[in-house]
């Protein structure tokens, strides 16, 4: 397994903008998993570890679009009906098998190949059966057709020695066909990397228990393990450590061992009670990224025994706007995903809004259709960072840039739907 530099997350004690922020970790984080071979059927969102090129054309022939008959273009009046012989018969997977001279038609059937003559000639135009007239004997085609009509060439979708698909790339269905049509079985993929979500706090519970005075349920645990599983990765629930500093030690180093990313929300201020902090620092380095954002300014990035540790802030909808933006593109590159900006799209804004200037803001919206059809963006009603109901009405992020200090009803806004940053 390769290793991070001992410096990759050292950044500025200032407020650090957002772009500058997402330009560290694309400038400084590098693959860490190993290379694997699996199936082709597993193949769907795993990331590429080797090119793939073509060793053949796809389609491997000529074949024809439609149900018809393949006729040679040469062979047709300009000027109105053309009658020829009906000389043989080609349906997919059975290729006619005697010669296709010229003066002649052949019934052919979608899929079925075009196969040229021992000179090189093959019928170059079909037409389809419902513009033509067959007495059993001889069709009829009509005029006006252009020469390789209904005809799929040879090599139109691959060419032997193309590289249909790139060293990180994260395999979709249509990406795992693609390797299909041209033969493959067997894909080089980045090993799926190994992530260990934790809590603290002796004030957080599980879902289900008996709460005391004081206590909470522990969301952001149940949040952060399901974003990391939406991007293929393996999750080890280390469940709630206490707050003890000698318990929190012991389970980071022994994580370590055995994982390569280590995540967790909260408790890595300087309280007395925040443990996190001390025992990374204890068995590695820590450092505070201060950002320019809201919600969730500080962040916390790390390492134990070369492995990267993620400090998440506390409050629920925090989590998941810094998981997203940040830790999600910090992740797909130790996995070896190679393009891991999300897109944005431009709606219209359903609201007026305010902010200050200098700092990326991140608004909780769905989108509407109007009855004219089209989509515009609905902000909640609450901006607050621990309202996690916003993120269940959401459909996405409004992002604000710094310089954008009002919204109002009708401006274009930049929309990240949370199906482009879950996957």
């Amino acid at each position: 397994m390769a290793q991070l530099n001992d410096d990759c997350f050292v950044i500025g004690d200032a407020l650090t903008p957002a772009a500058e922020a997402l330009t560290r970790l694309e400038q400084t984080i590098q693959p860490v998993a190993d290379a694997e071979t699996i199936l082709l059927r597993a193949a769907t969102g795993r990331v590429l570890a080797r090119d793939i090129i073509s060793a053949h054309d796809v389609p491997p022939h000529d074949n024809a679009a439609v149900d018809g008959y393949a006729v040679y273009f040469d062979d047709l009046n300009t000027d109105g009906e053309t009658r020829l012989p009906l000389i043989g018969r080609a349906t997919a997977g059975h290729p006619m098998t005697g010669p296709a001279a010229a003066g002649a038609a052949i019934r052919i059937f979608t899929g079925a190949a075009i196969l040229p003559e021992a000179d090189g000639t093959a019928p170059d135009t079909v037409f389809m059966q419902e513009d033509c007239k067959d007495d059993g004997s001889h069709v009829v085609v009509p005029s006006g057709i252009y020469r390789g009509a209904n005809k799929r060439a040879r090599g139109e979708d691959v060419r032997a020695g193309d590289t249909i698909l790139e060293t990180g790339h994260r395999l979709r269905p249509q990406d795992v066909g693609l390797a299909a049509a041209i033969g493959q079985t067997h894909l080089e993929v980045y090993r799926r990397l190994k992530v260990a979500v934790f809590s603290t706090g002796d004030e957080v519970f599980e879902p289900g228990a008996s709460l005391p005075p004081g206590g909470i349920y522990d969301a952001n645990r149940f949040t952060i393990a399901g974003l990391v599983e939406s991007l293929g990765c393996e999750v080890n629930d280390l469940g709630i450590l206490a707050d003890d500093r000698s318990t929190v030690t012991d389970a980071l180093r022994e994580a370590a061992g055995h994982h390569d990313v280590l995540l967790t929300s909260g408790g890595v201020s300087v309280g007395e009670e925040d443990h996190v902090k001390a025992a990374v620092e204890d068995l590695g380095q820590l450092h505070f990224w201060r950002l320019a954002i809201r919600p969730g300014r500080p962040i916390a990035f790390g390492q134990i025994n070369q492995v990267p540790f993620v400090g998440l802030p506390g409050n629920p909808v925090a989590v998941m706007v810094t998981f997203l933006r940040f830790a999600r593109p910090m992740i797909l590159r130790l996995g070896g995903c190679r393009d891991v900006t999300p897109q944005h799209y431009r709606v219209r804004a359903a609201f007026n809004y305010r902010k200050k200037p200098g700092r990326r803001e991140w608004l909780r919206a769905r989108l509407v259709r109007t009855e004219e059809g089209t989509l515009t963006a609905e902000k909640y009603s609450s901006d607050g960072a621990g309202v996690l109901s916003s993120a269940v009405f959401a459909d996405g992020l409004i992002e604000v840039a710094e310089d954008v200090t009002e919204l109002k009803t009708g401006s274009y806004v930049e929309f990240l739907p949370f199906n482009e940053m879950m996957r």
